[in-house]
C-alpha cells in the first residue's frame, strides 16, 4: 500500500492510497462481501474488487480507525458505498467516508473525515476521450471546449466522475449538468444546493480527480434507530442505568 501525497489544503482531512491489483481468496479480505463477489463473471473483476476491499481495510488502519474488523460496507439504492458498524457491535460514533476506483494495474481508495463525502476517479493521463462520446458528458460551451482541446477531455471526464461519486449518485446524475473549468488544479464547483471542492492532478502517469462535499452518507438500519433511541433516552432521563450497580446517582 502506498499513500499518495495530495498537496491539497482543504478543511477536512483527506487521504489517498493505492496498491497493485492482486489475486486474493475471499477469506483473506475482511471487508469483502461474498454475495457481491458471486455476481462477478470474470476473474479480473473479482481481483479488482478483492484488491480494493483489501486496500480499504489497510487504508482505514493507516487512517487511524482502531477496529476496521468491526465495520462493513453497505450500499444504498444508488449503490453508493459507505461504512457502518456491523450488527452486534453496538457502536454509533461516526465513521469516515470513502471512495474506490481501479485503473489499469492499480486500485485506489480515498478517505475523508466523517461528515463529508468523497469521490475519486483515475485514468491514464495520456488517454483521450473519443470525440463521439463527448456529447454524452458535456454540452454547450463546455462541449465546444472539449472538441477543440482533446487534452482537456480526460481532465473533465475524471473530474465529473469524481463529483458524481461524491454526490453518491454515480451515473444517476447527468454528467452534462456538471461543468468543469479548463485546466488542472483546484476548483470550487456549485451544483444545485451543494458545493464541491475538486482537485485534479497527475501522478505517475495517471490523471487523478478527487472531489469532496460537506455531506454525510450513511445507510441506516433498525439497529441504528435503536441506538439513537437508546442514546436519546439516556440523555433525557437522570434515572437511566444499566443494572443496579451502574445506575446514575444524583444528590
Amino acid at each position: 500500500m502506498e499513500e499518495v501525497a495530495l498537496n491539497w489544503e482543504v478543511t477536512p482531512r483527506v487521504s489517498l492510497y493505492r496498491s497493485s491489483i492482486q489475486s486474493f481468496e475471499l477469506e483473506e479480505v475482511v471487508l469483502a462481501s461474498a454475495q457481491e463477489v458471486q455476481t462477478f463473471k470474470t476473474q479480473k473483476r473479482k481481483d479488482e474488487h478483492l484488491s480494493a476491499r483489501k486496500l480499504l481495510y489497510n487504508a482505514l488502519n493507516h487512517w487511524g480507525l482502531d477496529s476496521p474488523d468491526e465495520v462493513e460496507v453497505r450500499r444504498d439504492e444508488y449503490r453508493a458505498p459507505s461504512l457502518a458498524w456491523i450488527h452486534g457491535i453496538w457502536k454509533n460514533h461516526s465513521l469516515p467516508g470513502f471512495s474506490i476506483c481501479h485503473s489499469n494495474e492499480y486500485v485506489w481508495v480515498a478517505i475523508v473525515e466523517s461528515g463529508w463525502s468523497v469521490g475519486v476517479d483515475v485514468e491514464k493521463a495520456d488517454r483521450v476521450v473519443a470525440e463521439n462520446a463527448l456529447d454524452l458528458i458535456a454540452k454547450g460551451d463546455e462541449l465546444k471546449l472539449l472538441q477543440s482541446n482533446p487534452n482537456q477531455t480526460i481532465i473533465s471526464w475524471t473530474s465529473k466522475e469524481s463529483i458524481q461519486k461524491s454526490m453518491g449518485l454515480g451515473m444517476h446524475f447527468n454528467p452534462r449538468n456538471i461543468v468543469i473549468p479548463s485546466g488542472e488544479g483546484e476548483n470550487i464547483i456549485s451544483i444545485e444546493n451543494s458545493i464541491f471542492q475538486l482537485q485534479n492532478f497527475c501522478f505517475d502517469g495517471q490523471r487523478i480527480a478527487i472531489s469532496i462535499t460537506n455531506k454525510s452518507r450513511k445507510v441506516r438500519d433498525a439497529e441504528d434507530d435503536l441506538l439513537d433511541a437508546t442514546l436519546s433516552a439516556m440523555q433525557e432521563s437522570d434515572d437511566w442505568g444499566v443494572g443496579c450497580k451502574t445506575t446514575r446517582l444524583n444528590g
